[in-house]
């Protein structure tokens, strides 16, 4: 299935977001692409694409964003909610504003973007809901308690959309990457040295910065091209799988964790973080 899509993409303002729109619009695609900041997103309008702006987190501007793609469109046949960031640091030290935050961006934000596109798909009876979460969906990292929360709560929701959507024939795709070269680790790094840097887990925070530096600086990760292709997969077959996983040690780190015991993924973590 090669047909011309109508794609709405969230935080498209960078990293897989961007390289996932670029790459569509060049197959041919209608590609709306929404982030926070339009200048970012100057590159994706000249090749093609359709910018908007949108913060996840305002119902005004959800609402504006579907608004605009349907009455243009009049239909949206691929959501993809890649809108996200990693918020690092201690779970005690991390102010519940922050905490409360990040759920709003990787999860509320998401499902009422998707509550406001499913009409449309409904009464279309077709559409694919791409939702980005991690490979932190199905394991954890130390001071990533808030979100790895997040993403494990997306895995399930999305589980759930999945069965619930089945009868009206839309798709539910979650994506599971790993170490992806994009200015998440960079993000993420900051705010861990920010909060967790100086106080009572400074000696963990900072083992854990030198390793993500490590892990995300220099090309430590693998290009957004490999999701991107994943994208595109799930895009065109008619029957998608439910999960794509790709990136560095996405699938190793999948493997660990579901063939060994708690305490032998800790000694693992302890090993990297020495």
């Amino acid at each position: 299935m090669n047909s011309k899509k109508i794609i709405l993409i969230t935080g498209a303002s960078s990293g897989i977001g961007k390289h996932a729109a670029q790459t569509l619009v060049g197959l041919g695609h209608t590609v709306y692409v929404a982030a926070r900041r339009l200048e970012k997103m100057d590159d994706l309008k000249n090749a093609g694409c359709i910018p908007l702006k949108m913060d996840i987190t305002r119902e005004e501007d959800a609402q504006a964003v579907v608004k605009t793609v349907i009455d243009e469109q009049g239909r949206i046949d691929v959501l993809f909610n890649n809108a996200g960031f990693g918020l690092m640091a201690s779970m005690e030290e991390t102010p519940i504003d922050d905490a409360r935050y990040q759920f709003e961006v990787n999860l509320f934000g998401l499902a009422r973007l998707t509550q406001l596109v499913l009409p449309c798909m409904r009464e279309k009876r077709s559409g694919t809901i791409i939702n980005t979460s991690s490979v932190g969906g199905k394991v954890f990292v130390p001071m990533g308690s808030w979100y790895n929360a997040t993403k494990h709560a997306l895995e399930a929701w999305s589980d759930c959309l999945r069965y619930e959507l089945k009868p009206h024939n839309i798709d539910v795709v979650i994506l599971e990457p790993g170490a992806i070269q994009t200015e998440f680790g960079d993000v993420m790094n900051e705010h861990l040295l920010k909060i967790s840097g100086n106080g009572p887990y400074a000696d963990l925070a900072h083992k854990l910065s030198k390793l993500q530096e490590k892990e995300y600086a220099g090309g430590g990760g693998s290009h957004p091209k490999v999701i991107t292709r994943l994208i595109v997969k799930a895009i065109n077959t008619s029957k998608p799988k439910t999960r794509y996983v790709a990136g560095k040690y996405a699938k190793s780190m999948l493997f660990v964790r579901k063939w060994t015991n708690d305490r032998f993924f800790e000694r693992m973590l302890d090993s990297m973080l020495k």
